[in-house]
């Protein structure tokens, strides 16, 4: 089973980058591939919401040598085989009658995501191709998989775990928010005494005949030589720049003798 390693995981899936030619894509979903029976056979779980907000949930396993066998679900198929064609393939493909009715392909996409191509027959006889897009599933929240594919229906269980697991989901992701604003929060003051740092560097290398008084605003202009100079007079009392090549800014020393700039 060492080659299936790369499925064995619980994958979100993506409603929004889903391509469905029959069916309609569930709000959420989630599709767990595990390996059982001492990684002899791939257990299957499939959890999903529909858009009525109705949970489902359905599971089965499979033996991925590539040898046809009696399949457990047989509202779906009566056979179905599975085969790894290589790390990052793995191909299902059901039968009925020893007709083939379902195939379902399974890719590692090169950014990680897993892709499910599903090929089949609706009850008319039309054929349609399915694409769902899934992640490595990092909550635990239940997500959905195609209800053209595996037969799947409700359960009182799954709708009770949705349920409470939903209100846990918004409980996390609204104190996960509140962590982020706090981070983002301590970044910008992070950036504000960065920058105050940087500017009362360039000011104290500044020449100064004077003695700088806290709260009071003063003016930095950059002299022809490239040096600073920080001035009583203000642009508007020069009438431009004065005497010197260009204005910086204008700047107000704080308590802690850091500057911060101020707009006039």
């Amino acid at each position: 089973m060492v080659q299936a390693y790369n499925f064995l995981a619980s994958w979100q899936l993506f409603p929004e980058k889903c391509d469905f030619q029959s069916g309609i894509p569930p709000k959420s979903g989630n599709y767990k591939i595990e390996s059982i029976e001492n990684g002899h056979a791939l257990g299957i779980s499939i959890n999903w919401v529909s858009m009525d907000n109705e949970a489902y949930y359905t599971q089965y396993r499979i033996v991925p040598d590539g040898v046809m066998r009696t399949f457990d679900n047989p509202e779906l198929a009566d056979a179905a085989t599975a085969s790894i064609i290589n790390s990052s393939t793995l191909l299902f493909q059901f039968f009925k009658n020893e007709q083939s009715v379902l195939q379902v392909k399974h890719e590692i996409m090169p950014n990680g995501y897993l892709k499910l191509t599903q090929e089949g027959a609706d009850n008319a006889g039309k054929t349609f191709v399915n694409i769902e897009i899934y992640h490595k599933q990092l909550s635990v929240l239940p997500y959905a998989s195609s209800v053209a594919g595996v037969a799947i229906r409700p359960t009182k269980e799954g709708v009770i775990k949705h349920k409470a697991l939903s209100a846990m989901e918004d409980q996390t992701n609204m104190q996960l928010d509140q962590i982020r604003q706090q981070i983002e929060l301590l970044a910008r003051q992070a950036q504000e005494i960065r920058k105050r740092k940087e500017l009362s560097m360039m000011i104290y290398e500044a020449k100064l005949n004077f003695k700088p008084q806290i709260g009071h605003i003063y003016h930095l202009y950059e002299k022809n030589d490239g040096q600073h100079i920080l001035s009583l007079v203000s642009p508007q009392e020069w009438g431009g720049s004065g005497p010197f090549r260009q204005f910086v800014s204008s700047v107000r020393l704080l308590a802690d003798h850091t500057w911060v700039e101020v707009n006039n």
